[in-house]
């Protein structure tokens, strides 16, 4: 079921005036209790051919235009890249988050892990975030993840690569890496912030509303 949320909510809060750490928080709010589908238990991810422990490119783009709701041109680049750097991914997550910045922001989100071999499960990020943009907006992530062996490693903070951030055919990307694992968020929504990247993301089982 989609979020009823309205992706320029927080762009609409801020022209009223209002600050935007505050517009955030209640755009984050919303996003919280929207309702997210009920995962079956030992629900599985499906299953497609090709390697049994990673996914393919053409996978991928096949995975995320789906959840995009389109397999345009810039979406297959920004695939690409991320191919072209890191290779074939064992796992990737789908959702939403709002952000927002004036200098130093915040992100908040909501998806669903899926690992090439095993179940799905779900999982929450937030945390600071860098940028030199104003006010906030909403967008949909679908973010590729290498080297992860089971699905609770997901659950810890994932620094930023600083200078990583790029953006190609309207998908923004960038990367976060823990050790081995490393994570490419690709980010497609009204009003895309790119920012600088710089900062982290702490993944989590439940919502938490401090991102420190």
């Amino acid at each position: 079921m989609k979020s009823e949320t309205n992706p320029s909510a927080t762009s609409r809060c801020t022209a009223l005036g209002r600050p935007a750490w505050a517009c955030l928080l209640a755009f984050a709010a919303m996003l919280a209790v929207a309702p997210v589908p009920a995962l079956a238990q030992g629900q599985q991810a499906p299953e497609v051919k090709g390697s049994p422990s990673t996914y393919t490119q053409d996978e991928i783009v096949q995975e995320a235009g789906n959840f995009f709701g389109d397999v345009s041109k810039g979406l297959a680049d920004a695939v690409h890249s991320v191919f072209e750097r890191y290779g074939e991914p064992n796992a990737y997550i789908k959702g939403e988050e709002a952000s927002g910045a004036f200098v130093l922001g915040l992100r908040y989100g909501q998806g669903e892990l899926v690992m090439k071999s095993g179940p799905r499960q779900r999982v929450y990020w937030q945390g600071p975030s860098a940028g030199w943009d104003f006010g906030g907006n909403a967008s949909k992530v679908f973010t590729l993840v290498y080297n992860l062996p089971n699905g609770d490693t997901i659950y810890q903070r994932f620094p930023g690569v600083e200078g990583s951030a790029y953006l190609i055919g309207g998908i923004g990307v960038n990367y976060q890496q823990r050790d081995d694992v490393v994570l490419a968020p690709m980010r497609a929504g009204a009003g895309l912030r790119l920012g600088a990247a710089v900062g982290y993301l702490k993944y989590t089982k439940s919502r938490e509303w401090l991102p420190f």
